[in-house]
């Protein structure tokens, strides 16, 4: 399954780790388009001065190990798609092109299913996605979880617990099911 992930999935960290986390694990395979990278390190400046130097080294690295995950489109694709939010449409022709599955946003009232079926697309919403695939697969997809509270824990020094990390990440039926299964 291709799966396209917009900008506020790859931004903020820690939904970014667990998804790109779980992606790796095979389950799925992760997609994105030039502007959505350029999206994410606008919105890393808001972290101060180098956020958005961190954010472009970060979406380095990830396209180093995901060498096939960028889509590129024809631009007047755009021209005949519509979205609630015309800011939006880059996203929906970057899935079209890409021949992906879903998109993957916590954007819902932007991503209407009914237009995304149209296209032969659903919305995926992280928590939700994530759920299914840890209830699916908990043996590869516990490790990734708990590797990201390992990580959170040695860069903050907080005692990040698995299920209030992933509550504060807006993955919190994740991080419950996730701890069920383990």
């Amino acid at each position: 399954m291709k799966i396209l992930i917009d900008a506020n999935v790859l931004y903020p960290t820690v939904m970014r780790e667990v998804v790109l986390g779980v992606a790796k694990t095979g389950l799925f395979t992760p997609q994105w388009s030039p502007r959505i990278l350029e999206e994410w390190a606008r919105a890393a400046i808001k972290l101060g001065p180098q956020g958005e130097t961190q954010a472009r080294g970060e979406i380095a690295l990830l396209q180093a190990a995901w060498p096939g995950a960028e889509v590129r489109y024809p631009p007047e694709l755009e021209n005949r798609l519509w979205l609630p939010d015309p800011n939006d449409v880059h996203v929906l022709a970057a899935a079209i092109a890409g021949s992906s599955d879903a998109i993957m946003t916590v954007n819902a009232k932007d991503f209407p299913r009914n237009v995304l079926s149209e296209e032969g697309l659903h919305r995926a919403d992280p928590d939700s996605y994530l759920q299914g695939c840890a209830e699916a697969n908990p043996d590869l997809v516990a490790p990734v979880a708990q590797a990201v509270v390992e990580e959170a824990r040695r860069l903050s020094g907080e005692p990040w617990t698995l299920r209030s990390l992933m509550k504060k990440a807006r993955l919190p039926r994740f991080g419950k099911a996730v701890e069920r299964l383990s």
